[in-house]
């Protein structure tokens, strides 16, 4: 293993990272099916246990990064509601810092409910999400007290990192309050949507799926042509300094505004559920920037971490010792 991704990985802890972004709460129910309603045409699901409440979204992303060692600051907005309560309660309990965080009572929190069935002996399976959300705008007022506080702590962080679902909280004014702290040395990472693609410009370091780079660039990608054609084109678009594009089965390509184009190959590992890996991704891509290396290592760091994620059920986070262990067996 290259001994610059070891001494990285053990420089994370040193790292303070702003996370500003659509906070989700991620509700996971449990149960058993044993019998037909007598109401209607439905199983029933007899529930086990309490809901597992996780981090979901923005919020994610701020629980890898405390996991991978760094220090988190959490910016973003919940509803005035119980949802809210769990997850400011969540994060702290991790170790997020959550004083940046805003309760816009127009609103409610971010929650998404997953229902998990099993039959007797078998294995589990979801079988229903519910979805609690607003994609509307936050408020003015809103916007100008996340502006605020991230003009205010940015000289205390490392880096920002812009973690948008397209919820509405990152307003084309947040996005232009991260790159103008960009523009003074610090690093800028964004997952900013297609949809929001005119506010990318000042953001360093752009990430996005392959089917998002597709849509951002107007590009049908099928073959990796198509990928290197897609990327070049999001480069000059956005002036971003450099684009990863996580390609699923296919691993990831890391673009550099030099030219320079790494294709990382996928961690042979078995796939469970990739919910939050792009999370978990992101966070291990901006404290390996912070730790000083170059793009294209940074994008193996962030290619393992998101590959160490996709083995566990749910919202996941991973270690710096997970990482280690797929980087080394990927001989990376």
């Amino acid at each position: 293993m290259d001994a610059r991704l070891s001494s990285a990985l053990d420089n994370f802890a040193s790292k303070r990272i702003m996370i500003v972004g659509d906070l989700m709460l991620d509700e996971h129910v449990w149960g058993t099916v044993e019998r037909v309603s007598p109401e209607a045409p439905v199983m029933v699901l007899q529930v086990n246990t309490n809901a597992d409440c996780l981090p979901g979204g923005a919020a994610n992303a701020a629980n890898n990064v405390r996991a991978l060692g760094g220090r988190a600051v959490m910016v973003g907005v919940v509803g005035d509601d119980e949802g809210g309560e769990i997850l400011r309660g969540v994060l702290s309990k991790a170790g997020v810092d959550v004083s940046g965080i805003f309760t816009d009572p127009s609103r409610p929190t971010t929650r998404k409910t997953r229902i998990w069935a099993s039959h007797r002996h078998s294995d589990r399976h979801q079988v229903l999400r519910l979805d609690r959300e607003s994609k509307s705008a936050i408020s003015e007022s809103i916007i100008r007290s996340v502006i605020d506080y991230i003009r205010q702590s940015a000289a205390e962080v490392d880096a920002i990192l812009v973690s948008d679902y397209a919820k509405g909280v990152v307003s084309s004014e947040i996005a232009k309050a991260v790159a103008a702290a960009g523009s003074s040395g610090l690093i800028t990472v964004s997952n900013l949507k297609p949809c929001n693609i005119s506010s990318l410009n000042g953001i360093g370091v752009i990430t996005m799926n392959e089917y998002e780079a597709g849509a951002a660039s107007g590009i049908d990608i099928n073959a990796v042509p198509d990928i290197e054609r897609a990327g070049r084109s999001l480069i000059e678009k956005t002036g971003c300094r450099g684009l990863i594009v996580t390609r699923g089965s296919h691993g990831l390509s890391a673009f550099d505004r030099d030219g320079s184009i790494c294709h990382v190959p996928p961690v042979e590992t078995d796939v469970y559920d990739p919910t939050g890996a792009g999370d978990t991704a992101i966070s291990a891509l901006t404290l390996a920037l912070t730790c000083g290396l170059d793009l294209a290592s940074a994008a193996k760091i962030a290619n393992c971490a998101g590959g160490a994620v996709v083995r566990k059920v749910g919202v996941a986070t991973t270690s710096p010792e997970e990482i280690r262990s797929l980087l080394a067996i990927s001989d990376l």
